[in-house]
């Protein structure tokens, strides 16, 4: 029997736990469905907890950081589908999406792992969206 070679890493689960949390409250007619699929991801972070990965502060922040671009992500999507333009665009979406990606790398920075090398910068007209991610040696 063989060994899978690629599997989620902390950072995905923990974003798509996210984004199931999320679905879950707001596509309320599955939330049967996508409650089944939370206990699923929960139980994998829970072994890969167990196998020695490490949650410091910096991993709950990050974590936080993930957490709150998916709601931004989804509200401005669901909005924009709706047709309303005023404050949600595409554009904004690429940059949360790459704010994203960034607490994902820092997830994986702690615990160790494969990161995603593509992180999109945000526009200008976005830069009150930064996060201002401390560095090892502001921590120490």
């Amino acid at each position: 029997m063989t060994t899978r070679k690629y599997l989620p890493t902390l950072s995905e689960l923990v974003d798509r736990l996210s984004i199931a949390q999320l679905k879950e409250v707001f596509i309320v007619e599955h939330k049967e469905e996508y409650a089944h699929e939370i206990g699923d991801i929960v139980h994998d972070i829970q072994m890969s907890l167990d196998e020695g990965a490490e949650v410091t502060a910096e991993t709950i922040r990050a974590i936080v950081v993930l957490a709150q671009m998916n709601l931004h992500i989804w509200h401005n999507e669901s909005n924009y589908r709706k047709g309303i333009r005023d404050g949600n665009n595409l554009e904004l979406t690429h940059g949360l999406n790459g704010i994203r990606n960034t607490a994902k790398n820092k997830i994986q920075e702690i615990v160790g792992g494969r990161k995603d090398y593509k992180i999109d910068c945000l526009a200008a007209e976005f830069k009150d969206w930064e996060i201002s991610w401390p560095t090892r040696e502001d921590n120490e």
